[in-house]
This record gives structure tokens, C-alpha cells and sequence, in this order.
């Protein structure tokens, strides 16, 4: 592509006009339709293209050019509104430099060497609006709209409830005061309103809290307004010729931006906490860093800091350009939010087997990093937002946040040649797992697994922490960081290769000497002698707990007669359902879970034939509940031994409960059973009961 100066004025005038186009169709969308179709940093990167072009070829700029204004039309279902200053816009600057050269050209149309002061806040994604007060009564409240003219929103305004209906000003007050600021809405708020509009058929989901404001204060129906989390934050005010000169105001007006700003905030105005006074581009830079290290922390979004001339007799000599101030800038965050295309998408295996969509991006800079991957959560997700390989996305990263997908852009126009995307395809989940091949089943209403288990590679560590925990095979020593190592090593591939780990590749590993590595095969050489009930829970059989492991143990007596167990005698032990059961018929029918079983025997893992018992009848009809810490046993464990002797475990305190077993640690449950007159006993009693 030629450079900028090797176009003709012809190029360039048709560049001009499908720039001005396109802004002017994105800021019908934005402001009048509240339906942004693109995020801001690509709406900026086409403004500045227009900018650059246009100081190229000034005999080029025509009246009617997005540089020669100020937003959009206002709405024409809202009365309208003059303003009798300009709403202007801010200038943009992205870095040290353009900061520096700021400062540099208010010095020289100054003519001055000396820093000035300059008044600092954050940027507020959000709507400007003007408040105007008559002898301290609110009057009316406008939309920016072009800058020029706005919209009539007084009745959505008076329902924000920080924003004051009168001023508080003891004694004289401006008979005129207009007002501007910016009206946002929390982020807490932004999420508690889409999730009960998510559980309403109908219910309008919003993108974005800006999007969100917007389209509240265009509502016609006030009581609408009054439900939304709206805030106001004060940033200039302004008095009028009139006032300043016949009502003596323009003496009484402080000479500083700052200084306006504490007056408002004492007449009841609310003001931004983050505001600052600073002196020189280096310390307004400075003051940015460390707003920006905020940002996250915040109820509400920002996309900058904004930096203005603090002294106003400066601001006036400084004067504006014709749609921005010469004496203010906004120092732009890096974007949280950008437009890309799906190249495809890769289904990821978690550590527990639930299978996640992820999103390959076409690279692109958002949140301050280079994005490519984007998480699209589950299959329900990417219904929702009708995504498929080859649409055009928004995604949003902000902060440490995992970037994600939060719109489709709508398809382009046929004719539009330029911007046709590749063919689009739909997402389906796999029927196999992509990492073992192993068949993939629906978990729940929203999640899908591998039904892998033992033997899928990618819930390798998790496998194994799970088996050498504490509650299943209790090797002591082999902790997640010591599991990572030995998988990352590639020295364990499943379970049973615990057993078969020797002195020399061990000493190699990361903090593992030789006593170390000594003490650990003498804690794998002692789990070897185990227990059916913890071989049973550190199998990790889906859903099947401590309790539940206890409970097929005592109920089959050996594991070869629980192999050998179908579905419907499986659903004859205490808490295990047709779901259960089906996940545990479906683990014994796995063959690659029956090898891992075969090599454990082989490899010197026994355990001891477990008695068959059937429930005893000694506590039926008693209601037991279990509170605090246990020491000789779990709660699991303690659970399913009540159950077997016919009590029923229950997790609060009634007048219906038996006995309350309290350790320490017991709170609420223990206090309702000293209430209720409910017996309690300690770990000891309990202990005596199951003898």
C-alpha cells in the first residue's frame, strides 16, 4: 500500500468518504441506538485514520464532517435540548510521549516554561449528561446528543438517587447553574440486574454497563429508570455570561478547576474519590499508572484518565479547537474490549474430565496483551450468543480476567466485498473425548465429561492427587506439587505406576534428596495395605464419596462381587440412585479401568475381604446431625457407619433430631441443639454408639 503522501487528491477523497460513512453510521448506532457495533478502540482507530487524512488534505474537510462535530442526532421521541455551551469531546493521547507533547504545545501557546497545575480523574465509561439548576432547584436534565443539541431525560435524572434535587447552599446562590458530569452504572449492579433478567423469558440481557446506562435514561417510562443502579459523578460546571456579569458570580467563582469542583462537591454534588491536583506531564502520567492499577478494583469502568488545565484564566487563553479543548486530554487505558474472527474451536479436558470450548481468535491487542484465545465456557454459552467458526466477535478481557466473547457482530452487507467473511461453520461437542478417545456424556444440564477417568491423560494429576490423598490411599509425602513432577517427568501414567517408582529417578526431581525420596517409597510400600472402602473412594469413581465407598464395601464384602453388580443392585444400597449407580457400572465396564485395577494387584496392593453387613436396626428411627471436627474419623465415615446401624444423618438441627455429635469448631448447630434441649455428645459418645 502507497504511504499517505503518494496518494492523490482523488484516493484520498474517496478514503475520506467511506470513512465519514462508516463513523457516521457508528455513531448513529452508538448514540441514537444504543447498539455500538463495534468496541471504541476500533471506532478511535477509524477516527484517527479520518484525522490524519484530513491534515494531509485540509482542502479536503467538508462542514459536514464527523471532525467538524460532536456525537450524533439526538433522538426524536425526546424533547430537545440547547446547549448554551458546547458539549466538546476530548482529545486522545496513548503514551508518555503524546502526554509530554501535551504539555509541550500548552507551553508554547502560552509562552511559558513553567509546569502548570493540571486537575486529574478517571475517565468514566459512561453517559454525559447536563444538569441545569435554577436558584439551586433542579430543573432539568439533558443528554450530551451532538454536543449542541441533547435530549430532555429530566425525568429519568431525578430518579438517580445521588444526584441532589436541590442544592445545598446556605445564603446566595448562582440564579443559573448548569451542571455536567457523568451518569454510570455499578458493576455490581450491571451483574445483579442481567442475572434476573437472565431468568425472565424476554428479559433484555445488556453487553455492557455503559450500554446499559444509555439505555435506561432513554426510556419514557421513569419508574424503569428508578429500579437501575445508576450514579452521578460531578466533573465541570458552568455559569453564563448573564450570571457571571449581572449577578456578580464571576467574582465569587474560583479561579482553579479543583477548587469548582470542592464548591459543587459542598452544594451536595457528588464527586469522583479518584480526582487529583498534580504538577507536570510526569506526574499526571504517574497519576494514570496508578489509576490504572485500580481500574479492576472499581464498581465502575473506566477507559482512561482525563487531565484538564487546572487554572481556568489558562483554560481560557488556551481556547479549543473545533470540537476539542486545547486545555484537557484524555490518557487512554489500554481497551478492554475489541472485535476479532473465530478461526476455530478446540475443546479442552479439565482436571476433573468437564470439557470446555475454547475459542482460536485471529490475534489481537486488547487489555494490554495480544489475545488469540478466548473461553466460551460450555455448549449452552454458545447458543446463547449464536457464535460460530468464521463470525466476527467482541471480546472482552479486563484486567487478569480470562478473555471471553460477549457479542457477534451482525454478518455484513452482500454487496460489502471488502468485509465478507469466510464460510461460517457450526459448534457441536465431540462424542469422544479429544484427549483419550474414551466416549464423552452430558453432566448436569450445562457440563459435559470424559468418561475416562483413570486413564485420560489430561485428569492425570488430578487422578493421582485424588488417589494418594489423605482420605484414599494416604501416601504420605505425594502432594500436588510432588504429582505435577512426576507427571511432567513422565515417570507416573496412571495410578498403579505409584507402585512401581524407584530411589534413582526420584532423588532427580525438584527438593527431593534422599531421605526424601526414602521416606516416600516407605510411605508407598505401607498404602499398599489398604482398605476396600479407601481402594473404592481413591478409584474415584464419579460421585462416589467417602460414605458411599463405605457403604458398597459393607454391602458387597469384596470388589470382585461389587464388579460383578448390576444397575439394579447397585440401586439397593443406602444412597446409591439409578445415577449412580449407571456411573458406577459404567467405571467397572471401562477395560482400561479394569487394567489399572489388574496392575495394582500385580503390583503389591491388597486389601482385606470387607464384612458384609446389612443396615442394623439399633438406630432406626433416630435423627443424628453432625457438626465441627472429627479426629478418628471423617464425617463421611461417620455418616455412613450411623446410616448402617439405621440412623438417619441430617445436615441442620430440628425438634425431630436425636443427637447432636459436636467437635471442635461445632457454631450454629451446636447453639440450636443447647436451644432445642437436643441431646449432645462429643467424638468420644459417638465413638461408644458405634462401638
Amino acid at each position: 500500500m502507497a504511504s499517505d503522501k503518494a496518494l492523490s487528491q482523488d484516493q484520498a477523497a474517496q478514503e475520506l468518504n467511506e470513512l465519514r460513512r462508516q463513523i457516521d453510521y457508528h455513531n448513529s448506532l452508538y448514540h441514537q441506538y444504543d447498539a455500538p457495533e463495534i468496541p471504541d478502540v476500533d471506532y478511535d482507530r477509524l477516527f484517527d485514520r479520518l484525522l490524519a487524512l484530513e491534515e494531509l488534505f485540509p482542502e479536503l474537510v467538508t462542514p459536514d464532517s464527523p471532525s467538524q462535530r460532536v456525537g450524533d442526532a439526538p433522538l426524536e421521541s425526546f424533547k430537545q435540548v440547547q446547549h448554551d455551551v458546547p458539549m466538546m469531546s476530548l482529545a486522545k493521547v496513548f503514551n508518555d510521549q503524546d502526554l509530554a507533547d501535551f504539555e509541550a504545545r500548552i507551553l508554547k501557546r502560552l509562552d511559558s516554561e513553567e509546569a502548570p497545575y493540571y486537575s486529574c480523574e478517571p475517565k468514566i465509561d459512561g453517559v454525559a449528561v447536563s444538569l441545569l439548576y435554577e436558584n439551586g432547584l433542579l430543573v432539568r436534565g439533558a443528554t450530551r446528543g451532538d454536543g449542541v443539541t441533547g435530549e430532555d431525560i429530566t425525568h429519568n435524572v431525578k430518579t438517580i438517587k445521588n444526584i441532589p434535587l436541590r442544592l445545598t447552599i446556605e445564603g446566595d446562590m448562582p440564579p443559573l447553574l448548569e451542571v455536567r458530569g457523568e451518569i454510570v452504572m455499578s458493576r455490581s449492579g450491571f451483574a445483579l440486574m442481567n442475572e434476573e433478567a437472565s431468568k425472565t423469558e424476554g428479559g433484555r440481557v445488556f453487553v455492557n454497563p455503559r450500554n446499559a446506562a444509555a439505555g435506561t435514561l432513554r426510556q419514557l417510562d421513569s419508574r424503569i429508570a428508578a429500579t437501575r443502579p445508576l450514579k452521578f459523578f460531578t466533573y465541570s460546571a458552568h455559569l453564563s455570561d448573564k450570571v457571571a456579569d449581572d449577578a456578580g458570580w464571576g467574582a465569587k467563582w474560583p479561579a482553579e478547576h479543583s477548587k469548582v469542583l470542592e464548591l459543587l462537591g459542598q452544594w451536595g454534588l457528588p464527586l469522583n474519590p479518584e480526582r487529583a491536583t498534580v504538577c507536570g506531564w510526569q506526574a499526571c502520567l504517574q497519576y494514570a499508572k496508578d489509576l490504572l492499577a485500580k481500574r479492576d478494583a472499581l464498581d465502575y469502568e473506566i477507559d482512561g484518565a482525563v487531565i484538564k488545565v487546572d487554572n481556568i484564566r489558562l483554560q481560557n487563553e488556551l481556547g479549543s479547537n473545533a470540537r476539542t479543548p486545547r486545555w484537557a486530554m484524555a490518557y487512554k487505558f489500554p481497551a478492554e474490549e475489541a472485535s476479532t474472527t473465530v478461526n476455530d474451536v478446540e475443546f479442552q479436558v479439565g482436571r476433573t474430565g468437564t470439557i470446555t470450548p475454547v475459542a482460536r481468535l485471529e490475534p489481537v491487542f486488547v487489555g494490554g496483551v495480544t489475545v488469540s484465545n478466548a473461553t466460551l465456557h460450555n455448549m449452552d454459552e454458545i447458543a446463547r450468543l449464536g457464535v460460530q467458526i468464521g463470525d466476527r466477535v467482541i471480546i472482552r478481557r479486563a484486567g487478569d480476567v480470562i478473555p471471553k466473547i460477549v457479542r457477534v457482530l451482525d454478518p455484513p452487507d452482500a454487496g460489502d466485498v471488502d468485509r465478507l467473511r469466510p464460510p461460517r461453520h457450526a459448534i457441536s461437542m465431540p462424542a469422544r473425548c479429544p484427549a483419550c478417545d474414551s466416549p464423552v456424556e452430558k453432566d448436569g444440564e450445562v457440563l459435559y465429561r470424559c468418561t475416562g477417568g483413570l486413564v485420560c491423560p489430561a485428569q492425570r494429576k488430578e487422578s493421582l492427587r485424588h488417589f494418594c490423598s489423605r482420605a484414599a490411599m494416604d501416601i504420605e509425602g505425594l502432594g500436588e506439587k510432588l504429582v505435577e513432577q512426576l507427571v511432567d517427568a513422565d515417570l507416573v501414567h496412571s495410578v498403579a505406576d505409584v507402585f512401581t517408582l524407584s530411589k534413582e529417578p526420584l532423588v532427580g526431581l525438584e527438593r527431593m534428596g534422599e531421605k526424601s525420596a526414602d521416606n516416600l517409597l516407605t510411605a508407598i510400600e505401607k498404602a499398599k495395605n489398604t482398605t476396600l472402602p479407601r481402594l473404592l473412594f481413591a478409584l474415584g469413581i464419579r460421585e462416589v464419596g467417602e460414605a458411599t465407598a463405605l457403604a458398597l464395601a459393607s454391602h458387597f464384602g469384596s470388589l470382585d462381587k461389587l464388579m460383578a453388580a448390576d444397575e439394579e443392585a447397585l440401586v439397593s444400597v443406602e444412597d446409591v440412585g439409578p445415577i449412580m449407580a449407571a456411573h458406577i457400572r459404567h467405571f467397572f465396564d471401562n477395560a482400561e479401568n479394569d487394567k489399572v485395577i489388574k496392575e495394582l494387584r500385580e503390583r503389591g496392593v491388597h486389601w482385606s475381604e470387607h464384612e458384609s453387613t446389612q443396615v442394623s436396626d439399633r438406630l432406626a428411627g433416630q435423627t443424628w446431625v453432625l457438626t465441627g471436627t472429627l479426629e478418628a474419623m471423617t464425617r463421611d465415615e461417620a455418616r455412613a457407619r450411623l446410616q448402617a446401624l439405621g440412623a438417619k444423618v441430617a445436615g441442620s438441627v430440628s425438634k425431630k433430631t436425636t443427637v447432636v455429635v459436636a467437635g471442635p469448631g461445632a457454631g450454629s448447630k451446636l447453639d440450636k441443639a443447647v436451644e432445642l434441649g437436643v441431646t449432645v455428645m462429643d467424638e468420644q459418645g459417638l465413638l461408644e454408639v458405634l462401638g
